[in-house]
């Protein structure tokens, strides 16, 4: 709040409480002064009267010496409350002041003017004159703080005495009338500055009081401890966060410590340790720029303070500190969250990678061997997706910890990612030792587990790689290990392996692979083959299933045994089933009106989040009808999301596309499915013909035949390459399609055209279905 103007000048607005009660106390700070006017002017009238003889002069000397005593005993009462006056309180002593003052002043004017008036006395006029003077002179420097009572109370004093003066006649008295009334307007001015000046000091006082106190709070509620040190080392400002976050008196911060009192006392109090007290002393007394953080020795506290020393440009240092406990508990954790797993605690990727690198560097010129085993879980992706993802990450954990336990003290084990395990084995003495620990993780990683009352069997494969006298990288320690496991799992799983030179140009070929397959389905450099599925009553050709081929310039043709799990590892088994699709509708399109095309869709492809739409843009650019279109899915596609995977599948049979299910045999192989979702055929898979000149298998494929035929599926038998199979699949009547070599192997489009013309253009008796087999391979 602005008081003043910035020339000075009071400012026009009424002033604040605290102004006014500075004002007010101005006029009763000198009471000794005006004690001296109120003698000084009843001795003087007392001289005058005596001087003169005249009863009115006397008549003035105890109305004088009245309003003197008046006022005296008014300033007495004020000094002895003054310090409990409140500004209420303040405003009525400014109203006693002022009739007290007025009084006094007419008094001592009527005196004045009365003696210059009523006598001729030049001692009596030189007695009044120079008291009234010196008492408008005084009450200038006594009640500059209110400027209308002094005004007044001048005017009433010297008024009557210039009116006086004039009145006498005389060219002396007249002009001390005009010297008496430019005096009485200098002192006037006199007093306006000084009023002017008092109000400067008191608004500035207020201004530095408000400064102070903002500052006061500021500093003590501030997040950081401070403390200021003179250049001679003593103490110039504490704050109490300071002393709180050292635990030091307040009775310290008042007694004018030096800097090392207070780094005593905070090593009394165990803020901080002797020898860092020691250090921030030397830090202090050095005047430089630093911080120094110190551990609190209370371990059951476990604080870290943070001291930043700051040299003030006029010597002396700022000391500010700064708990930073939670900051650095904060970089701890994502510390451990960067190099170790968050599920298992097991060391992460990058941790583990480091810490091989720098073991084998230790071991470099060592005789002993060391052993790198990568581990990774077989069937682990089918319980996370039965039993959900907490039960898998129970499941890891459980792994971590069998590891664990498996494991010497020297040896060290991390978690690479998904269910992904490295182990390195320090100082064997043979690869023996390497391979008996491989040996017991398989074992006890496919004992049983028990997740939230479920039991689930797991099993593991490892592949080991070993570290060589000429040396070894950690990088590619870790690609041999995997290229090994690559091995391991080929040959069939819950196994070991250790790698060998020979796997590298494995691996490379794989590579080179990938980059041809991506390469050829950018070009289109792919053929869609077709095998016939014959009616075995009609001998008509009803179905031809779409095959990929790959006409490699190197490799020649490549199965689709070996595209297609590439292309899903790789993720382009969905671009590829795209293709596959379109090509083999528009296909269809060429062939007779009652043949149909299947087309198989991987578990990736089919639960693509558009693989609808897909399906309806393929009918919809070919032109082919629905019900011309085949789907064939695998097992595994039921495996994952049922609800989404049955919605699907109801949307596909409203649409009117039709389902197969295709190897049925293999896996699980739940009668559920053909009864939970919408399926019009089954495949039973080729495994089922072996042995069938037995009773078993025989009936036990025309058991899974009937059932499928009560429930008005269509029965397809894969894999018939003899007559001799085909008369005992066909002699119930189950089992209304075949499929294998014996029909026709499988063929490229435009030989397939001729195969169905052949096929529908005559009826073909039962013993001569084999007649389309012999043409088709011919």
């Amino acid at each position: 709040m602005q008081l003043a103007s910035q020339s000075g000048e009071p400012d026009k607005r009424q002033p604040s409480p605290t102004i006014s009660a500075a004002l007010i106390d101005s006029l009763y700070e000198a009471p000794g002064t005006v004690l001296t006017g109120i003698v000084f002017s009843a001795f003087a009238a007392t001289l005058t009267a005596l001087k003169t003889g005249q009863t009115l002069i006397w008549g003035f000397v105890p109305l004088l010496i009245l309003a003197g005593a008046v006022r005296a005993f008014d300033l007495h009462r004020y000094q002895a409350r003054k310090s409990d006056v409140t500004a209420e309180q303040a405003a009525h002593w400014q109203r006693r002041y002022q009739v007290g003052a007025l009084i006094q002043a007419a008094a001592i004017g009527l005196w004045c003017s009365t003696t210059l008036l009523s006598s001729d006395d030049a001692v009596a006029h030189m007695i009044c004159v120079s008291v009234t003077t010196g008492i408008v002179a005084g009450g200038a420097g006594r009640a500059y703080g209110r400027q209308t009572i002094f005004r007044l109370q001048a005017l009433l004093i010297f008024g009557p005495t210039v009116v006086a003066l004039g009145l006498r006649g005389t060219p002396y008295y007249i002009a001390m009338s005009v010297i008496s009334a430019a005096f009485l307007l200098a002192v006037v001015q006199l007093s306006a500055n000084l009023h002017r000046i008092f109000v400067r000091a008191v608004v500035a006082r207020e201004r530095e009081a408000a400064l102070a106190s903002q500052f006061d709070t500021a500093l003590n509620n501030m997040p950081h401890g401070l403390c200021m040190f003179r250049a001679d080392g003593q103490l110039a400002v504490m704050n109490h966060r300071f002393g709180e976050m050292v635990d030091l008196s307040g009775d310290l911060a008042q007694s004018g410590a030096g800097a090392a009192d207070i780094i005593a006392a905070c090593v009394n109090s165990a803020s901080i340790s002797a020898e860092s007290g020691k250090l921030i002393l030397s830090e202090i007394a050095d005047a430089r720029m630093k911080e120094i953080v110190t551990n609190d020795p209370d371990l059951a506290r476990g604080r870290t303070l943070s001291w930043t020393l700051q040299p003030m440009a006029d010597g002396g240092t700022v000391v500010l500190l700064e708990d930073i406990t939670e900051r650095k508990n904060a970089e701890a954790r994502i510390s451990h969250l960067a190099r170790y797993d968050e599920l298992t605690a097991l060391p992460n990727r990058v941790s583990f990678r480091d810490e091989i690198e720098r073991l084998l560097a230790i071991s470099q010129n060592a005789e002993r061997l060391s052993a790198l085993l990568f581990v990774d879980l077989d069937q682990f992706k089918q319980v996370n997706d039965t039993l959900g993802h907490p039960c898998g990450d129970q499941l890891l954990c459980a792994v971590a910890n069998r590891l664990r336990e498996m494991l010497r003290p020297e040896d060290f084990v991390a978690r690479f990612g998904g269910d992904e395990f490295v182990v390195f084995q320090q100082n064997i003495h043979s690869p023996e030792d390497a391979a008996a620990l491989a040996r017991r993780i398989v074992e006890r990683l496919s004992e049983r587990y028990r997740i939230d009352n479920h039991l689930v069997e797991i099993g593991a494969s490892v592949g080991i790689a070993l570290t060589s006298p000429e040396g070894i990288s950690a990088d590619t320690l870790l690609k041999n290990a995997d290229m090994a496991l690559y091995r391991a799992k080929a040959d069939g799983r819950g196994t070991y392996c250790f790698f060998r030179d020979e796997m590298a140009a494995t691996v490379e070929a794989r590579r080179i692979l990938e980059l041809d397959l991506r390469k050829a389905l950018a070009n289109e450099e792919f053929e869609l083959f077709y095998q016939p599925l014959v009616n075995l009553k009609s001998g008509k050709i009803t179905t031809c299933e779409a095959l990929l081929r790959w006409n490699h310039p190197v490799r020649g043709t490549v199965s689709p045994v070996d595209i297609i799990p590439v292309a899903e590892d790789m993720g382009l088994i969905v671009d590829l089933g795209r293709w596959i699709l379109r090509r083999a509708c528009m296909e269809c399109m060429k062939w007779p009106d009652g043949v149909s095309v299947a087309v198989n869709f991987s578990p990736q492809q089919f639960h693509q989040r558009d693989v609808l739409s897909e399906i309806r843009y393929a009918l919809e650019v070919s032109g082919l009808p629905a019900h011309r279109l085949e789907i064939e899915i695998t097992e595994s596609s039921l495996l994952r999301n049922t609800q989404l995977t049955h919605d699907i599948l109801s949307q596909l049979h409203a649409l009117g596309v039709r389902i197969s299910l295709d190897d049925f045999g293999t896996g699980y192989s739940s009668l559920s499915y053909l009864h939970n979702f919408p399926m019009q055929k089954v495949k039973i898979d080729r495994s089922f013909l072996e042995g069938i000149d037995t009773d078993r298998p025989l009936t036990l494929l025309r058991g899974v035949a009937r059932l499928s035929a009560d429930l008005g599926m269509s029965v397809v038998v894969e894999g018939i390459e003899t007559n001799e199979q085909l008369a005992l699949i066909s002699a119930d009547g189950t089992v209304s399609e075949g499929q294998g070599y014996l029909f026709s192997r499988p063929i490229p489009a435009v030989r397939v055209r001729q195969l169905l013309n052949a096929s529908h253009g005559r009826r073909m008796p039962d013993d001569q279905i084999t007649l389309v087999s012999s043409r088709s391979i011919a």
